[in-house]
Formats: C-alpha cells, structure tokens, sequence
C-alpha cells in the first residue's frame, strides 16, 4: 500500500482554474471573435492585389519596405530575377501562393481551436491570437494597404496592435487563465501602452515610440518580455498542474523550435549570398522566401496540439532526443569541420597537394564510428543533467531486475522492493502484504 508522496504533501497541486464561459458571456465571446476574426481575413483577402502590385515594383526606405517577410525586393534583386529567367510578376505570384498557403496553417488551427474549445476563452485568446498574428505580424500583406492608402492605414494599424495586445495576453495567462504573479496585469498594461505609443501616433510625431531614443525601447521590450518569461517559469513551478506543465512544455518547445529556425535561415541568407550574376540567384531567392515563412510554422501547430491534444504524447520524450540529436549534430559538425581542415592542412605539408581526397574520407569514418558512442555518453549527460529524477528511477529497477534473477531469499527481496519504491516514488508510507500459502490438504482432511 503506499500513500501520498512526500512531496505532494509538501506542495500541493494547485485546483484546475475554471475558464469555461457559459450563458451569455460565451455568446458575447463568440460573436466578439468571429467579428475580428472575419474583419481580419476581409482585410487580408483586400490587400492581396495591392500587395501584389507593390512588390514588383523596388523596395525602399522611403517606399514598400524591402525583407523575406514582406516580400519587397530592391532594384539589383529584381533585375537579378529577370537574369536568372524570372519576371518580377513571376516572383510576386510565387510570394502571394506562398503567404496564402502558410497562413492557411495559421487560420485552420485557430479555427480547429474555436470549433472544439470556444467555451474556453484561454483557448479562444489563442485562436485569435493566432489568426490575427499572422495577418497582423509575420506577413507584410496587410501592411501594402497603409502604403497606399492614409484610410486604410487606420484598419491595419488596429489589427497590428489587436495582434500584439492578443499575442502578449496570452502568454500572460497561459494556461491557467491567470495572471501570476498578479502584478503582472500591470506589465500588460504598461505593454498595452507602449504598444499604443508604436501603432497610433503618426510616424513623425513626437508622441509615436519610433522616434523615442533606440535604447529605450530596447530596455523597454527586455523588461517586459523578461517579465513575461519569469511569470511562465513562476507559474509552471508554483501553481501549474501536471497537466498544465505539459501545456507549457508544448508551447516553448514550438516556440523554441521556430527560433532555431529562425537564427538558422538568418545564418543561410546571410552567409550564402551568391553574386548578382550567377545562376544560384533564382533558387537562392525563392529558398531565402520559403524558409522564412515555414520557419514560423511549429508556434501554431505547437500551440495548438497543447490545447487540444496535450495528453497524447509525451513532450518530455520529444525535447529529450531534440536536445541530444541537436548537440550531437553541432558536436559532430563541429568536429568534421575541424577534422577536415586539419587533415587537409597536413596533407599539404606533407604531399604539397591542397586538396586531398583521403582527408574526407579519414573524417567521414571517424564521425561514422564517433556516432554512437558520442549519442551514448550525450544521453546519459542529458538524462542526468536535465532528468535525473527518471534516470534515478531507470538506475534502481534495473539494479532491482538484476538482483530479482540471483536473490532466492524471500526477506531480502521484500527489502529490496520497499527500498527501490521508496527511492523511485518517494512515498510519505509504504507497506507491503504477502500472501500466505496455501496448506496444502492432508490424508486427515480427506
């Protein structure tokens, strides 16, 4: 028999918050979403020819921004497209298919959330939040109305603060639905206001953030995301519940992961430009394009799934072996790199030749044989260093299997069991019954 742990008694688990809406609130909630949600997609699905038209023209600072996520391309791009055998009308069709398909993810799972979970406005916070973020932040469609139009620059200056206001509360409240600490609605609300500053005022007005010194606004967004980071690490150890800590999981392994992403597309386009004339141009541009945008992909997926199906998988098993094939791959990579460059190096000392074929082939079977022992030795660092409670765990019942298939005595094996659940579970009291024998009937019986 064993009873609560310990460590539950020490620190029990928090109630589940109620963030179920019901009567007329849930009516009001819906209705409220499906009026911005249908507002947004009607301004993006407008702002598609505009946007079309813009960037096949040349990007500027003082015209259509140029970037990956906005699309704009300057003049030397341009006419690089159309060396390489690409118009620039060729070019927008292909950024406008691309933004349309990429969204597409973002819209069904903020749709999937609302279908299956609108009576909990968390989830409905980040349906939204996730419709709106793309139309608002990550594409530049919407944004080719303002550049065009001073009356439409009002709409989409809303979106974009709606987005980042959605955006920020989500991450505030998630998953319980609230704030903790409970200061942190003024960090929301100092963020709100600074958002307010950067979206409304007119560009050259004092009052608009923009032209506030670089090193307040830097100080400002390293306070407030800060924040918003301490609030997540104080919530998934103080009040979360299990289940709420695999939520949490869920959402900073997407986020995470879109940020690997992320530094490893900016790494490529930075690096691996190629010259204006060369044929690498073409693919380069449209590589350099998509990865922008699919590197965003794993934050609506991965939000998704830890709203409407964070029970199925383990997240532990999946952040486990991404940071020991992710280590073993910048460890090896590391290492072939180094091995090369040495090999080739002797090789001309010794050969005069500045190319040698034997170097390659000595690195790549020495990474070949360096892969599994080097996965062995990284797993059991990261079972130790990250998961100790579990490699703990796995060390005493193999100890105990071990000992199961010599130990005869039945006392030392009722020791071995108590002591192997008491260090594996830590129960505050355990016990142990064992059944008696059955006597055997006897010639008296009969």
């Amino acid at each position: 028999m064993i009873h609560t742990p310990a460590s539950a008694a020490r620190h029990p688990q928090q109630p589940t918050d109620n963030t179920r809406l019901r009567g007329r609130w849930l009516v009001l909630a819906r209705a409220g979403w499906l009026v911005i949600v249908t507002a947004t997609l009607a301004l993006f699905a407008g702002s598609l020819p505009v946007y079309y038209a813009l960037i096949q023209k040349p990007c500027g600072k003082t015209t259509f921004p140029c970037g990956n996520l906005t699309g704009g391309l300057d003049t030397a791009g341009l006419r690089a497209l159309q060396a390489a055998g690409f118009s620039a009308s060729a070019h927008a069709a292909y950024i406008i298919a691309l933004t349309i398909a990429i969204g597409l993810v973002w819209v069904t799972v903020g749709l999937l959330i609302f279908w299956r979970r609108s009576d909990d406005w968390v989830a409905l916070l980040a349906a939204l939040a996730l419709l709106i973020a793309y139309v608002g932040q990550t594409a530049g469609v919407t944004s080719a109305l303002a550049y065009t139009s001073s009356f439409w620059s009002v709409p989409v200056e809303i979106i974009n603060f709606l987005s980042e206001a959605a955006g920020i509360l989500f991450f505030c409240v998630f998953p319980s639905g609230r704030f903790a600490p409970r200061w942190m609605r003024w960090v929301l609300a100092f963020f709100l206001l600074i958002s307010a500053f950067s979206t409304f005022p007119p560009a050259d007005s004092p009052f608009n953030s923009i032209n506030w010194p670089p090193i307040l606004n830097a100080l400002g967004n390293v306070v407030i995301y800060g924040l918003v980071i301490f609030s997540q690490i104080y919530r998934y150890r103080r009040l979360s519940t299990p289940a709420q800590r695999q939520q949490t999981k869920w959402v900073l392994f997407g986020i995470i992961f879109s940020l690997v992403l992320l530094s490893g597309v900016f790494v490529f386009s930075t690096l691996a430009v190629p010259p204006l004339n060369s044929p690498l141009v073409l693919p380069f541009e449209l590589a350099s394009d998509t990865s922008w945008l699919l590197a965003f992909l794993p934050i609506p997926i991965f939000i998704g799934l830890a709203i409407l199906r964070s029970r199925l998988w383990d997240i532990d098993t999946l952040i486990n072996q991404a940071l020991v094939y992710g280590s073993l791959t910048a460890l090896l990579g590391a290492l072939y790199a180094g091995l090369i460059i040495g090999l080739q190096a002797l090789a001309s000392i010794l050969t005069g030749l500045d190319q040698s074929p034997l170097a390659l082939v000595i690195s790549t079977l020495a990474i070949a044989a360096l892969f599994q022992p080097a996965r062995r030795r990284l797993q059991n660092l990261i079972d130790r260093r990250f998961y100790r409670q579990k490699y703990d765990a796995e060390k005493a019942l193999a100890a105990f299997s071990a000992t199961l298939r010599s130990e005869v005595d039945l006392e030392e094996v009722r020791a071995q069991l108590l002591a192997v659940v008491q260090e594996t579970m830590q129960p505050a009291h355990v016990s142990l019954w064992l059944r008696l024998p059955e006597r055997q009937p006897t010639d008296l019986d009969r």
